[in-house]
Parts: C-alpha cells; structure tokens; sequence
C-alpha cells in the first residue's frame, strides 16, 4: 500500500493539472468573440480543432461535478493500483532459465549453500521458490516438492493483489454512468412537467448532461480494461514461468540425489 499512495497522487494531478489553464482559455475565448464579430467564426474555429484531450475535459466540466466526479475517482484508483501492479510484475520477471542453470552449476559445484546464494541475490518470485525448496532438500524430495508447491501458491497470491480491485473499477464506472443518466432524464421530465409543455430548448440540455455520464463512464471501463488485461497477461506469462522453473527445480534434485 506505501507504493500505491505517490502513484495515486501523480494520477490524480494528471487528472487536474491542467483544469485551471483550460478555465483561462475558456474566458479568453469568451472575451474575444464578444469583443468583434469578426473574431467570432475565429473563436468557432479554434474549438473545432480542439484536440481531443481539451474535448474531454470540456465535456467533463459540463458533465457536472457529482457522478462524474465519482467516475473519475473510479479512473484515478484505477489507474494508480494498474500502475501499481505492472510496476511490481515487471520487477518480478525473472530469466527462469538462467536462474535454472546457475543453480544447477552452484549445487553442482558448491552444494546447497552456493545454489540457495545464487537464489538469494537473484529477484522475483522464483527465485524465492528455488530457494524454498532447496532450504528443505536435505530432508527428502518430498518435503521439497511441498515447499515449492506451497510457496508457488504465496507467490501467485502476491503477483495477483489487488487486481480484483481493478475489476470492481470497470463494472463500477460505467454503472455510475448509467445511473447520473437515469437520474438526469427523471430531472428533464420534471422540467417538462412542470413547464406543461414538450419544450426541445426545456430539456435539451439536461439530457445532453445525463449522457455525459455514460459516456465518461465507459471510457473509464475501456481504459481500465486495457490495463486490466495487460496485467492478467503478465500474471499468467510468470506462473507458466514458475510451473515450468519448479519442474526443473526437481528434477535437478532428482539428479543431485542420485
């Protein structure tokens, strides 16, 4: 947790860095096209070509600040725990055949001591297996072949913390999304009872808002998604690695006890 706080606080000024430069240029805007009316279609033509970041957080202003502020809280724990974890996979990938083979030439040489050294000053998850089950190699190989197997388990469940939170993100945004456009289409037809009268101009804008939601609410999800999927990707790619790594960790004591 103690890493996931200053990723949390970079992806949260990423999110509102630039929120007061994008109000400047709005008044400036604002001041120009109502200076002449000839910069007016100057003024129209510079928010056409917008790009589409500035387009994003335009319409995020518009959105309102009460479901789309919660989506985006959604986007930024998100991201701070994906960032989190691909920071953490990437350290835990290890050469598992180097490692393989330079315990072997250790224990083959040195004995135990020299191969658990080798596994020591060697990162990530595999190598704290090896470790594991030559610390219990004097025993029998099937005390062994438990330490690897029990510890392959501690590993995986360290490789794949907090990934379900990222899961809850994805199904969460998209349905806060949904429910500020429920909530945004109940307050139109309050308008438009109220008024008495099926008004475009009444609603329009109220319902453009409600939309706003969803759509930033599943952009959230797809972001997410793509992370989420890169992670999982890696999960599995370093558990083959540690099934294939324990399987010629045994038999390289196999062979030793011969």
């Amino acid at each position: 947790m103690k890493r996931l706080f200053p990723i949390l606080a970079i992806a949260f000024m990423m999110a509102f860095g630039s929120v007061s430069a994008t109000s400047n240029t709005a008044l400036n805007t604002i001041a120009t096209t109502v200076a002449t009316p000839i910069q007016v279609d100057a003024a129209s033509a510079d928010a056409e070509s917008l790009g589409f970041h500035q387009e994003l957080k335009k319409r995020f202003i518009e959105g309102g600040p009460g479901f789309m502020g919660i989506v985006l809280l959604c986007l930024i724990l998100g991201l701070a725990i994906a960032i989190e974890r691909i920071i953490f996979l990437n350290l835990s990938t290890t050469n598992s055949k180097k490692l393989t083979e330079d315990v072997e030439t250790a224990l083959a040489s040195g004995g135990l001591d020299a191969a658990k050294e080798v596994c020591r000053n060697t990162k990530g998850p595999i190598a704290s297996i090896f470790y594991q089950g030559l610390d219990r190699a004097n025993q029998d190989l099937e005390s062994a072949e438990k330490a690897v197997v029990a510890y392959g388990g501690v590993q995986m469940g360290q490789l794949e913390k907090n990934v379900s939170w990222i899961s809850l993100f994805i199904a969460l945004a998209p349905m806060l999304g949904f429910m500020g456009t429920v909530i945004g289409m109940i307050q139109a037809f309050d308008k438009i009872e109220a008024a008495g009268d099926m008004q475009p101009s009444l609603v329009a804008g109220g319902i453009k808002v409600a939309l706003l939601t969803t759509v930033f609410g599943l952009v959230v999800a797809i972001i997410l998604q793509v992370f989420y999927n890169y992670i999982i990707a890696k999960i599995d790619s370093i558990v083959n690695d540690m099934e294939d790594a324990s399987i010629s960790l045994m038999d390289i004591l196999v062979k030793n006890k011969k």
